[in-house]
C-alpha cells in the first residue's frame, strides 16, 4: 500500500466519523453528510478515486460489506414486534414490491427514455428501502410503534428480495431470446431462493446451537459469526449467483428467533462494523458518481422520482394494507415513508458495469439515476416525515414519561406513584433481586447496565420525556445523565444526591449541577429518603382543592412532607428539584413522602 492510498483510507475513515458525528448532533439521517462528502471527494474535487485505490478488491469489499449489514439488521428482527401486522409486511415485500418494480420502470421508460430492458433493472433496484436510512429517518420521526416496526421489517427483508428481483432482471436482459429468457430467469429465481434459504436455515440453526450448547466459547462469538456470515456469503453465491443475500438474512431471522440463544455481544459487534461499513460504503460509492450524466437526465429525474414517492409507493401501501387494522392515518405515513440505501447503490454499480461490457451504453445511467432516487427521497422524506406524522397524529404521544434509574425501594415506590397517575415509567437497575422485586409489584424493568448499548435497544424511549436517577451510587447516575442528556437535555435530567447533605464536597454538587437537575432539592439525599421509607413512611398522592389548597398542605404536614411530584389540571406532570418554581392550584394532585406513616388528607 502505497503513501497516496494510505492517505486516502485514513480520510475516508475519519470522514466517515465526522459524517456519523454531526448527523447524531443534528438527528437527520448520516446518509446526507456521507453521500455530498462522497460527491465531493470523488467528482467535484478528484481526491479519491476508489476502483483505483482498492483494484480488483472493490467489488467484492461492496458485496461482503452490504451481507454485513443486511446480518446485523436480521438479528433484531423478533417476530412477536409484528404479531398481527405480518401479514401487511409479507405483502409489501412480495405483491406490493411487484407493484413499486412495475410503476417505476414505466416512469424510467417514458419520463427518462431508457431501454425496456434497463428501465426493468432499475426498477428491480431501486424497490428496496433499507435499513441504513429507515432506522435513523425512524429515530427523528418516532412514529407509533406500528409503523416503526412494519418499516423495519420491511427495510430489512426487502433487501435481498430486491437484489434477487434484480439478479432476475439482470440475468432476463443477458439471455437473448424472450422465451429462452423466461425459462432461464425461472430456473435462476428457484435456485436462488432455495440456495439461499437453506444454506442460511443450517448456518443460522448450527451457530444458535453452538451457542446454546457452550460448544463455542463466549469470547469467540463475535469471530465466529462474522467468519460464518462471510463464509456462508461466499460459499451461497458461489453455489448460485446473487444467493449470499438471501442467505445471511435468513441466518440473522433464524438466530433472532431461536430460545436460549444469546445474541447480545454478537449484535453489539456487529451494529459497531455495520455503521462503520455503511459510512465507507456511501462515500466510496458516491464518489463514483459522474456528475456530467446526471445533469444529463434533465427533468426526466424529477418526472421518476415524483413517480416513486407519489405514485409507486402509496400504490404498495394501498393493496398491502387491504384487510389489515391499520388505521388511515397509518397507511397514509406507511405511503410517505420508503427512503433507498445501501443496497440499491450497491447493486445498482455492480450491474452498470457488466451491461456495459454486455453492449448496453445506456446503463452506465443506472449509477447516477439509483443516486438521484437516493438522495431526493432521504432529503424529502427526512424533512417532512416529522411533521406529516404529527399532523397526522401517528407520531409517538407527546412525551411525559421517565427512565429510572434503580430498582431500589424508593425508586420502586416513586415508580407505582407516577403509574397510578397515568405516567409511563421503566426502572433500569443492574441488580436481579431489585428487578423482580420492582417486576412483581407491576413495574416494566430494564435489567442491565442502563448506559449499555444493550440498554439502547431494549429500554423503551418511545413516551419518554426524561430521566430520574436515583440510583444508590452516584457514579451510576452521573453516568446515566451524560449519556441521555443528548437524547433528552440536560433539563430533563433530574439526579438524586447520593450522600446525605453533610457528607457532600463542593465537587460533588458540581458534578451533579453540570450533568442535570438536583432531584427533590439540594437537602434532598438518596440514604435520606430510604431511611425515611424503611421506618414506616409513605409515598402518598394527594388532590387540592379550593378547601384544601397548597397553604393549608404545608400547614398540617410541615416539615414531615416532602414534595416529589405535582400534576396540573391537563395532566402535566412537574418534577420537584432545586430550581423548579411551581405553583399548584386547586384541582391539581400532589406526590409527596411523608414521614413516619402519617396520613393523609
Amino acid at each position: 500500500m502505497n503513501e497516496d492510498t494510505l492517505i486516502q483510507v485514513a480520510g475516508i475513515l475519519v470522514a466517515a466519523a465526522a459524517c456519523q458525528w454531526l448527523a447524531w448532533r443534528v438527528k437527520i439521517p448520516g446518509i446526507v453528510f456521507l453521500l455530498v462528502t462522497g460527491i465531493m471527494a470523488g467528482p467535484v474535487l478528484g481526491v479519491l478515486n476508489p476502483e483505483k485505490m482498492m483494484g480488483d478488491l472493490f467489488f467484492p469489499f461492496v458485496s461482503m460489506s452490504v451481507a454485513l449489514i443486511l446480518f446485523e439488521g436480521s438479528l433484531t428482527l423478533d417476530f412477536a414486534q409484528i404479531r398481527g401486522l405480518h401479514t401487511v409486511v409479507r405483502n409489501m415485500v412480495s405483491y406490493g414490491m411487484l407493484v413499486t418494480w412495475i410503476i417505476t420502470a414505466l416512469a424510467a421508460r417514458l419520463g427518462v427514455g431508457l431501454s425496456w430492458q434497463i428501465s426493468v433493472l432499475l426498477g428491480a433496484i431501486t424497490s428496496v428501502s433499507g435499513p441504513t436510512v429507515i432506522v435513523p429517518m425512524l429515530r427523528t420521526v418516532r412514529p407509533n410503534q406500528n409503523i416503526a416496526n412494519i418499516l423495519r421489517w420491511e427495510g430489512i427483508i426487502v433487501d435481498p428480495i430486491g437484489a434477487a428481483m434484480a439478479v432476475l432482471a439482470y440475468e432476463f436482459i443477458i439471455s437473448g431470446s424472450a422465451r429462452q429468457a423466461l425459462g432461464h430467469t425461472m430456473l435462476v429465481f428457484i435456485r436462488l431462493v432455495a440456495t439461499g434459504t437453506a444454506i442460511g436455515a443450517v448456518c443460522g440453526y448450527g451457530f444458535g446451537m453452538a451457542i446454546r450448547k457452550h460448544w463455542i466459547p463466549e469470547f469467540m462469538h463475535n469471530l465466529f459469526a462474522f467468519s460464518l456470515v462471510l463464509g456462508a456469503f461466499a460459499f451461497s453465491n458461489h453455489l448460485q449467483h446473487e444467493s449470499g443475500l438471501v442467505t445471511v438474512t435468513v441466518m440473522g431471522i433464524w438466530l433472532a428467533n431461536m430460545k436460549d440463544v444469546g445474541i447480545e455481544d454478537i449484535l453489539d459487534f456487529e451494529e459497531h462494523i455495520s455503521i462503520l461499513l455503511i459510512s465507507v460504503l456511501f462515500i466510496i460509492l458516491a464518489a463514483r458518481l459522474n456528475i456530467d450524466e446526471l445533469i444529463a437526465l434533465g427533468w426526466g429525474m424529477s418526472f421518476l422520482f415524483i413517480a416513486i414517492q407519489f405514485l409507486a409507493r402509496p400504490m404498495n401501501i394501498m393493496v398491502s394494507s387491504i384487510g389489515s387494522s391499520l388505521t388511515w392515518p397509518e397507511r397514509h405515513m406507511l405511503a410517505w415513508i420508503a427512503p433507498r440505501g445501501i443496497v440499491a447503490a450497491a447493486i445498482s454499480a455492480l450491474f452498470a458495469t457488466q451491461l456495459q461490457k454486455a453492449g448496453y451504453p445506456d446503463a452506465g445511467v443506472l449509477v447516477p439515476l439509483t443516486f438521484f432516487i437516493i438522495i431526493s427521497t432521504v432529503m424529502v422524506q427526512s424533512v417532512t416525515a416529522r411533521p406529516l406524522a404529527r399532523w397526522l397524529k401517528v407520531a409517538e404521544p407527546t412525551p411525559n414519561g421517565f427512565i429510572i434509574i434503580g430498582a431500589n425501594q424508593l425508586a420502586r415506590g416513586i415508580g407505582k406513584a407516577l403509574m397510578a397517575l397515568g405516567f409511563q415509567v421503566q426502572l433500569a437497575d443492574t441488580g436481579w433481586d431489585q428487578v423482580i422485586r420492582a417486576k412483581n409489584e407491576g413495574l416494566p424493568t430494564y435489567f442491565g447496565n442502563p448506559v449499555s448499548e444493550h440498554a439502547d435497544r431494549h429500554i423503551q424511549l418511545v413516551g419518554v420525556r426524561g430521566v430520574l436517577a436515583m440510583f444508590p451510587h452516584e457514579a451510576v447516575n452521573v453516568a446515566a445523565a451524560i449519556h441521555y442528556r443528548l437524547e433528552f437535555g440536560t433539563d430533563k435530567i433530574y439526579i438524586l444526591h447520593s450522600r446525605l447533605e453533610i457528607d457532600r464536597s463542593t465537587a460533588d454538587r458540581m458534578s451533579i449541577e453540570n450533568h442535570g437537575r438536583i432531584l427533590f432539592g439540594k437537602t434532598a439525599s438518596y440514604p435520606a429518603l430510604a431511611t425515611d421509607l424503611s421506618r414506616g413512611g409513605q409515598i402518598i398522592i394527594t388532590k387540592l382543592t379550593e378547601k384544601f389548597t397548597l397553604a393549608q398542605f404545608i400547614g398540617k404536614h410541615g416539615q414531615k412532607a416532602l414534595l416529589l411530584f405535582a400534576v396540573d389540571k391537563i395532566n402535566r406532570l412537574y418534577v420537584y428539584a432545586h430550581d423548579s418554581q411551581i405553583n399548584p392550584e386547586p384541582g391539581w394532585s400532589l406526590v409527596y413522602l411523608l414521614k413516619n406513616g402519617e396520613g393523609s388528607h
